[in-house]
């Protein structure tokens, strides 16, 4: 039985530019965060990957293996807007189960849809509409089989604008060509621990009992492991949000310990902002920074449970002195920061702590989140981020897509996508 369609958007960032500009169609185009070499791909076109150039592909390299690519700047605000416009069209076509990224997402067959020859016509229509309400650029590869495990394994089998079903007939032979890396679940670390066990290539993988992969998992993950590759309905548990992180690269004029210092401020203010709109409060402030050579310093502290600004501020600026100490760090160039609140509990019946050495900013935070949320990000702020008001933009996370009222700012807004561009409003399948 079919119960799974899911909807894969292809070189979606690189196709969203090349819709809105059509001298970058049929072009390789790499989506970067800022234009400068010692960066690297966030996206690249069709085009751009036929010469081996895909995600985290350095700048450098990219020109090496393409000298004709065509570097784009990152507009996430339009991306983020896109992927609205685009949640509606395949709305205007059946429900979404779930969305699973900026770029993907999956549909639930019941009834009528079940049936191959109607799941194939549902999934056409998709693609039209898309092409039709969207442009001609934005193309997708659908995958169909009996749960979204595998109809995901499905549409990565076949791309760009590909079309593969998996019935439960087809199982296992479907699945014996692919590298055990191509299945959802098995990162680089999975993948040593699955040849620590003796288990090297996707036959050896299907061939594997339960009881074996729950071993390799350690734990029940294993077995839902075992049972999705069955093609069973197993439903996804609950998750909740864990951790609030931001990061950023520096631009290469930017590169200097008081300027990476700017950059966190405003990432941890960004970071607040979200952790109070969530209604939560962390007790975990980390930091991350990578050094010129690629060396990276990692640091975090415990605090009392709190969303209060300015003691995340101080949290954050006591780590990076922390590293400082280091005469290594003290003397290398910062290449890139990165922060995250992580223990994240409901903020609602939260007694914070008595012993919190600075004032109660609590009236002040709100205030300072309204004007935001009002006239835009760099409305009100706290100095230490002044001279990095036009660094660290909006940035889109692979299980993390934006708000564009609680993250995006003037600049931002600027980006959105043109009116002319918008597509019509569509109406729902009956």
């Amino acid at each position: 039985m079919l119960r799974a369609l899911y909807v894969d958007f292809n070189s979606y960032f690189a196709s969203v530019e090349q819709q809105l500009r059509p001298e970058l169609r049929g072009r390789p185009v790499a989506v970067v965060p800022m234009i400068a070499d010692t960066t690297c791909a966030i996206a690249a076109s069709v085009e751009a990957k036929r010469f081996g150039v895909k995600t985290l592909t350095n700048v450098a390299d990219a020109k090496r293996l393409c000298p004709e690519i065509v570097l784009v700047e990152s507009r996430p605000a339009v991306y983020v807007e896109f992927h609205q416009r685009a949640k509606v069209v395949v709305e205007s076509v059946a429900p979404i189960a779930s969305v699973n990224s900026i770029d993907e997402m999956w549909i639930r067959l019941t009834g009528r849809d079940q049936p191959r020859p109607a799941a194939e016509k549902l999934a056409l229509e998709i693609k039209y509409r898309l092409r039709q309400q969207l442009g001609e650029c934005i193309t997708s590869s659908i995958g169909i089989a009996p749960n979204a495990f595998l109809a995901k394994t499905a549409s990565d089998m076949v791309k760009p604008d590909g079309l593969v079903v998996i019935e439960l007939t087809d199982l296992p032979n479907a699945l014996m060509s692919l590298r055990l890396n191509h299945f959802v679940g098995i990162g680089r670390k999975m993948l040593e621990r699955l040849h620590d066990h003796g288990i090297k290539t996707t036959p050896q993988l299907l061939e594997a009992d339960a009881a074996k992969l729950r071993e390799v998992w350690g734990g029940v993950e294993g077995e839902r492991f075992w049972q999705k590759l069955r093609g069973e309905d197993i439903s996804s548990r609950e998750t909740k949000t864990s951790s609030i992180s931001h990061s950023h690269v520096l631009a290469p004029d930017t590169r200097s310990h008081a300027r990476a210092q700017a950059v966190l401020s405003r990432l941890t203010q960004k970071a607040a902002m979200r952790l109070r709109d969530g209604g939560f409060v962390t007790n975990d402030v980390s930091l991350y920074l990578k050094l010129r050579g690629g060396e990276k310093r990692k640091a975090h502290q415990r605090v009392d449970a709190t969303d209060r600004t300015s003691t995340l501020l101080t949290s954050v600026q006591t780590l990076y002195e922390t590293l400082m100490r280091d005469r290594e760090v003290r003397n290398s160039t910062p290449m890139a920061v990165g922060m995250a609140f992580s223990g994240l509990s409901p903020r609602e019946g939260q007694s914070l702590s008595l012993f919190d050495a600075q004032p109660n900013t609590e009236k002040l935070d709100r205030v300072v989140d309204e004007l935001n949320l009002k006239f835009g990000k760099n409305t009100l702020f706290w100095g230490g981020a002044f001279s990095a008001q036009q660094s660290a933009r909006m940035a889109i996370a692979f299980n993390h897509i934006p708000d564009l009222v609680i993250e995006g700012d003037s600049k931002d807004r600027d980006r959105k996508l043109p009116e002319n561009a918008r597509p019509p409003n569509t109406r729902r399948r009956v």
